[in-house]
């Protein structure tokens, strides 16, 4: 079976360099990618879903075959409801592959039709994670290896407040 439509779900608070590194990769794998800002989330959001969508919209805008979206509830119904039959899902370090292979064997159980595909980013950005950008934002650090201008730009303006 042919792979058209692939999910890159998660958080995105804020998208960061990593996270473009990933959706670039997918998108050269399959015709179209839906990055999917998840809207219910344990995690205190810095920005709100309107926000990071624009952002998203913004930084992604020379890709094609990108589309941003939100989804609330479980992914791989989400996934099924746009005919997306894979998950990309991001790893920047050992540390994040037992619960990323955790979430892909629950998800299989739900829906054996949808795969995940797990995307590694260049190592130059195997280290970033959004807790950190927005850390570095809250005491003034330099965010350019880490986030567009854009993203660091919102970042300063929230931390400013």
């Amino acid at each position: 079976m042919s792979r058209k439509t692939a999910i890159y779900p998660g958080t995105f608070d804020p998208i960061t360099f990593g996270h473009i590194d990933v959706l670039e990769r997918a998108a050269k794998i399959f015709e179209k990618v839906i990055i999917s800002i998840a809207r219910s989330s344990s995690k205190n959001a810095l920005f709100t879903i309107d926000e990071r969508v624009k952002l998203i919209q913004q930084v992604t805008a020379g890709l094609k075959n990108v589309e941003t979206d939100v989804f609330e509830g479980l992914l791989v119904k989400y996934a099924e409801s746009k005919n997306a039959d894979v998950l990309i899902r991001g790893l920047r370090a050992i540390s994040d592959f037992e619960y990323e292979f955790q979430m892909a064997l629950t998800n299989r159980k739900i829906a054996p039709e949808v795969e995940t595909i797990f995307l590694m980013p260049n190592e130059k950005y195997s280290y970033i994670s959004s807790t950190l950008v927005k850390e570095i934002a809250a005491y003034n650090g330099d965010l350019s290896g880490f986030v567009p201008k854009i993203v660091s730009d919102k970042l300063k303006q929230k931390f400013m407040r």
